[in-house]
């Protein structure tokens, strides 16, 4: 398991990854500054010496893994997650004629091994063991922002890969 930061300050130094390596990555999660209570929480965490504790056993991620691939994904929903993932590479076929020319490249087949293995994911951590077009839906934007490559039109006008996402989304009827 690997978990990295990028951080938008401070690269000197360091250089952005290839797409192809970006696209290894299962989640790119956006996470903003803690509030007042969580970052006096991280002070006192760190006036505790930084002491870890293990909250699993090795043997216990495995058995989740396990699990997880067991939840039950219906035809209908694995259709719903290939539609979504092909409305990013051929929006037109999708009545998104918009997007067109505010994608370069769009999600690689990973992305719909990933969106599918992470709607599994969230059922199983909603307590669920079935996929429904909602785990879907809530998990597309943190599988798919950093999978579509934006023309430099949509960067000159601020378009991001999360506002295409939703669109998407709004516009792929759910089984």
């Amino acid at each position: 398991m690997v978990l990295a930061t990028q951080n938008p300050i401070e690269q000197e130094g360091t250089y952005r990854l290839p797409e192809a390596q970006i696209d290894r990555f299962m989640f790119k999660l956006l996470i903003t500054y803690p509030n007042f209570s969580e970052e006096k929480e991280i002070i006192n965490k760190v006036l505790q010496q930084n002491k870890i504790y293990k909250v699993l056993e090795k043997d216990e991620i495995s058995s989740c893994q396990e699990l997880i691939n067991q939840v039950y994904i219906d035809e209908k929903v694995i259709d719903y997650i290939l539609h979504i993932v092909f409305a990013t590479r051929s929006p037109k076929e999708y009545k998104l004629n918009d997007l067109q020319n505010l994608i370069e490249y769009g999600a690689s087949p990973r992305a719909t091994l990933t969106l599918n293995q992470a709607a599994k994911a969230y059922a199983f951590l909603k307590k669920r063991h079935f996929v429904i077009p909602d785990d879907v839906k809530a998990v597309a934007p943190d599988v798919l922002r950093h999978r579509i490559l934006l023309t430099y039109q949509a960067e000159a006008e601020n378009i991001t890969t999360d506002q295409i996402v939703q669109q998407i989304l709004r516009t792929i009827s759910s089984p």
